[in-house]
């Protein structure tokens, strides 16, 4: 399956969806930033995901935090199309490593212009 497209349609598509990601939503969700423009992660949580013994691609969910914020939700999953979930151990910092989320929203923390968000 090829994933790339080109800048053109990645320009298209993003411009498509700033110009319509309000008037999708009911009227009392309006201009609440609910869906965002973009979430941005780190390297090494994506890097820890590629690196779960198994993984051979990564899953995005879409959840709602209680605010009703959208947020793109990561997980590796394996060569059987199963998600790779994590144990019920935690690292050092007390944190599950299986599962990404916690993006950089965008609004409110946005990224440099390109032709992506202009």
């Amino acid at each position: 399956m090829k994933h790339f497209i080109s800048l053109q349609e990645a320009v298209a598509m993003t411009t498509r969806y700033r110009q319509h990601r309000n008037s999708i939503l009911a009227a009392q969700h309006q201009g609440q930033n609910i869906l965002p423009l973009s979430e941005t992660f780190d390297r090494a949580a994506l890097d820890a995901l590629l690196a779960k013994p198994g993984c051979s691609a990564i899953r995005i969910y879409y959840g709602m935090d209680e605010t009703l914020q959208l947020h793109a939700i990561m997980v590796a999953v394996d060569t059987e199309n199963a998600d790779i979930l994590p144990a019920t151990q935690k690292n050092e910092e007390g944190e599950d490593e299986g599962i990404v989320d916690r993006g950089i929203r965008c609004p409110t923390l946005c990224p440099k212009a390109s032709p992506l968000n202009e």
